[in-house]
């Protein structure tokens, strides 16, 4: 009776292995950095606002047109579509990965012709009649398969390390979309910002015109001197010469939001004209522990953090044997019709162990930079968590002191506006000299234009908040 023992021996070699030693595997302990978060912000929190922003924080500000600006940019912006296209790098990265766990097999064909290049002698050589057919031809058909036993865990450690690299990228591309968006937001209010200085700038320069007629007016009468007429020549034409880089600046500031929504700078308008038919939205702080999960940057660097973990196990494990399993079924004949037939049939496996005993300090040396890249990432994840409170404590502060600020500017606007009318009267009526009037003036500008730029650093601290809060993004329950 023919033995046939050999291969179901081998058989179950192959698949108690991996079983038997599946404890050898070295495992990860996840590197989990102490933080300490404080209890609560030192800032005060704005009152009756929402504790976290929304995924559309945006919204709140009550402009259809920025609403339409934030999804083109979410759609066109280069910026982030870099950062898709890196994560579909990353994802095949881990593809690669992951084909290390299973058998690698492939298929061969073949097939030859072979015969003496002169017959006559090689038949007068070996006796051969004439006649006789020479030529030879072989057909041959094999299916190769092998298999490394992941014995220590080393590809499924590369394989973990490609997984927590993918998360990493995705949660990169939500930071790089935070702050898209935040940017969006920043330059629509920026231009709308210079819109209301433009506007004032048109204002004081007809206010200061509307002075020199009378001052020409009480010129030609001998009321005033032509140096006081002079002088206010002067203060039209330096009102004048503010409009210029202003609307330099909106232009500059429309061709940024051009490339943000991903368009040509020619191809960009904004219908909105002042800063102050928007809303300044509220948002608190919340518990300065929860931010850990709000902010995409955290994550990315937790994930980054779990893939140097796995990577040094992966360096660990190479330190240790490493057996690879292999076997051939191949189909050998001489005639094409028999190829298929049982003659020419055979098989073989093998098993090969292998250890390193000397590569110059290769492998020591990729484990301590397996360990010190891990090191390096905890020292960054602290780093994130500390940026991450300061960030939303400067924010929080500075929401509420623009705040106040832009309160009593706007007294301050409405004072010098009363006072520049009540000297502007006094002054026709000829009951007080021009000095006067040109330190009413230039207190009203002065304090015009400062309301305008506190109103958008009062809504640009909002948007620093909200990015500094994570944007409306949060990171999804393991």
């Amino acid at each position: 009776m023919p033995q046939h023992r050999s291969l179901p021996i081998f058989s179950r070699t192959l698949l108690l292995l991996p079983v038997s030693l599946a404890a050898c595997d070295l495992v990860a302990e996840p590197t989990r950095p102490a933080i300490e978060a404080p209890e609560a912000w030192i800032a005060p929190e704005p009152i009756a606002a929402d504790s976290w922003p929304s995924a559309d924080w945006w919204q709140r500000i009550g402009s259809a047109e920025l609403d339409a600006f934030m999804a083109e940019a979410q759609a066109n912006n280069l910026d982030l579509a870099a950062a898709t296209a890196r994560i579909a790098q990353v994802e095949a990265q881990s593809r690669v990965a992951s084909s290390a766990l299973w058998p690698q097999m492939s298929l061969g064909a073949d097939a030859g012709r072979r015969g003496p290049l002169d017959e006559g002698a090689y038949r007068r050589e070996n006796n051969l009649p004439a006649g006789t057919d020479l030529d030879t031809e072989s057909y041959g058909l094999s299916l190769a398969a092998s298999y490394e036993v992941d014995f220590w865990g080393r590809n499924r450690a590369n394989r973990l390390a490609a997984l927590e690299s993918l998360r990493a990228s995705t949660f990169d591309r939500q930071t790089v979309a935070l702050t898209v968006t935040t940017e969006v937001a920043a330059t629509y209010l920026s231009i709308l910002s210079l819109r209301d200085q433009i506007a004032i700038a048109d204002n004081n320069l007809a206010n200061a015109s509307d002075v020199l007629a009378v001052v020409e007016a009480r010129t030609r009468l001998g009321a005033v001197s032509p140096a006081d007429l002079a002088q206010q020549r002067g203060i039209v034409a330096a009102q004048e010469a503010v409009l210029a880089p202003l609307l330099q600046q909106e232009r500059l500031a429309l061709a940024t939001l051009a490339v943000l929504l991903g368009r040509n700078p020619q191809d960009i308008s904004v219908a909105a004209r002042s800063l102050g038919d928007l809303v300044v939205p509220p948002v608190t702080g919340g518990l300065p522990s929860e931010l850990l999960q709000r902010r995409p940057d955290i994550a990315k660097a937790e994930a980054d953090l779990a893939a140097a973990d796995a990577n040094v196990v992966a360096a660990r494990a190479a330190f240790f044997p490493s057996l690879d399993l292999s076997g051939v079924l191949s189909l050998e004949t001489a005639v094409l019709s028999t190829l298929f037939g049982p003659a020419g049939a055979a098989y073989s496996v093998a098993g090969a162990l292998s250890q390193t005993i000397f590569d110059g300090g290769r492998l020591v040396a990729e484990e301590d930079l397996a360990i010190a890249r891990r090191e390096e990432l905890i020292a960054s994840y602290r780093a994130a968590i500390l940026a991450a409170f300061s960030d939303v404590e400067a924010a929080l502060g500075e929401v509420r002191q623009r705040a106040d600020q832009v309160r009593l500017q706007q007294v301050q606007v409405n004072e010098a506006q009363t006072a520049f009318d009540i000297v502007n009267a006094r002054y026709v009526a000829g009951a007080v000299d021009l000095i006067e009037l040109l330190n009413a003036q230039r207190t009203l500008f002065d304090a015009q234009d400062g309301l305008g730029q506190l109103r958008l650093q009062q809504m640009q601290a909002a948007i620093t908040l909200y990015r500094a809060l994570g944007g409306g993004w949060q990171k999804e329950a393991a």
